[in-house]
């Protein structure tokens, strides 16, 4: 007579419905991380616009202070649009309210870390970064991607000069016809300090909108040969 398995070396009916109702419990959590998450980042409220210029904002989970998008069309190409992200010298001509910029390390064509202090009014102390610009592109869309997040450690800090330790921004471009470019900014700062949130989403748009109309001035000037990034496709 042929021995039965035993019961014991296999799982019974209960364990089994129990690793199934596990497993369906994880995919309807992580599915349901994935709306939520889909569903944040589509939250952008349109706050201002100027000359075409749009200004956007959303609140975040993680910070009282609003998060901002520009979205635009200029007329530019993919690679003077890069020249003028990269050229820390003309940051003054049109970057809101920088004080100065210096260019600190030259990674590569595409890749650098600047620092900048930005003129705050009287009594708020100036804030200061250091931004680490990496550029991207598909070679498939020409889909250009600029990412600039702060190191607020790669330099000492300054007296009287408070060191933004948070911000994230990123550039997404893509053509949109002859001279035309497509672009989306985004931003999240937070500048530190005693400067309460209600009174920094106040002006929150400000700045990035009249960068912006600078930015377009700027573009529409003619660039020197010797500014021009080869390595960018338009």
């Amino acid at each position: 007579m042929q021995a039965r398995p035993s019961t014991l070396l296999r799982p019974g009916a209960g364990q089994i419905n129990n690793n199934a109702m596990v497993r369906k419990l994880l995919i309807t959590l992580l599915t349901a991380a994935s709306f939520a998450s889909a569903n944040a980042q589509a939250d952008w409220v349109l706050k201002t616009e100027k000359e075409g210029i749009k200004v956007y904002t959303r609140n975040m989970a993680e910070s009282k202070i609003k998060a901002i998008k520009i979205a635009c069309t200029l007329p530019t190409t993919l690679s003077k649009l890069a020249v003028a992200i990269f050229d820390i010298t003309t940051a003054k001509q049109w970057v809101y309210s920088t004080k100065s910029c210096t260019l600190l390390k030259q990674v590569s064509p595409a890749e650098l870390y600047y620092y900048s202090e930005v003129n705050v009014p009287w009594p708020v102390s100036n804030r200061d970064f250091v931004a680490h610009l990496k550029l991207t592109q598909n070679p498939v869309t020409k889909v250009l991607t600029v990412d600039a997040e702060n190191v607020p450690g790669f330099t000492p800090t300054k007296a009287n000069v408070v060191r933004v330790q948070h911000s994230v921004g990123k550039w997404v471009a893509e053509p949109a016809g002859q001279n035309q470019v497509k672009v989306e900014y985004t931003l999240f700062t937070d500048p530190g300090g005693s400067v309460p949130s209600w009174l920094i989403n106040m002006f929150i748009t400000k700045g990035p909108l009249e960068s912006f109309i600078k930015l377009r001035a700027l573009l529409s000037q003619q660039m020197p040969n010797n500014m021009q990034l080869d390595f960018v496709k338009n």
